[in-house]
């Protein structure tokens, strides 16, 4: 066998390699339908937990009010004023939130987190976290949520 006939073999062998490989993955992927009920799911998971740690976290502070969120996304927000004396006795506002959404479904196919705070007016973090909708570890997002709050309740507590 010569060299142009071993050639020829081995991109046939490559391309039957490539082929089947993708036969693969298209016999893996999921429907649209079933990559938004699956982050449909992720996303309730989510919110419960985001729900739960920020009526937990109000519930420390006293004048925190929780709120429910359906707007950008499904989460939820803590916030509070607070009115204190300023230069000259003049009184000042001080505003207070912490907002942990899961953004809706898009066709990147991502489950996206995203987390705003603020503490007497100044922002404290604003931030954003993904995975792939296929290779989604829930209990690593739910850490997330928790990192988030846990920051900002011990920051809100220093400058209290």
């Amino acid at each position: 066998m010569d060299f142009e006939q071993r050639l020829q073999k081995a991109i046939e062998r490559g391309q039957k390699v490539s082929s089947e490989k993708s036969a693969a993955q298209a016999q893996n992927a999921l429907s649209e339908d079933e990559l938004k009920s699956l982050h449909s799911r992720y996303r309730l998971q989510l919110s419960e937990h985001i729900e739960e740690c920020l009526r937990k976290t109000a519930d420390h502070f006293p004048g925190f009010r929780f709120n429910s969120l359906v707007s950008e996304g499904w989460g939820a927000s803590i916030h509070r004023d607070d009115v204190a004396r300023g230069i000259g006795g003049r009184p000042s506002n001080f505003y207070s939130r912490l907002e942990i959404v899961v953004r809706p479904y898009s066709p990147v196919q991502i489950v996206e987190l995203v987390g705003k705070a603020t503490i007497r007016n100044k922002e404290i973090f604003n931030r954003s976290h993904f995975q792939r909708l296929t290779e989604v570890d829930i209990d690593t997002l739910m850490g997330l949520v928790d990192a988030w709050v846990l920051e900002f309740a011990e920051l809100y507590a220093a400058q209290r």
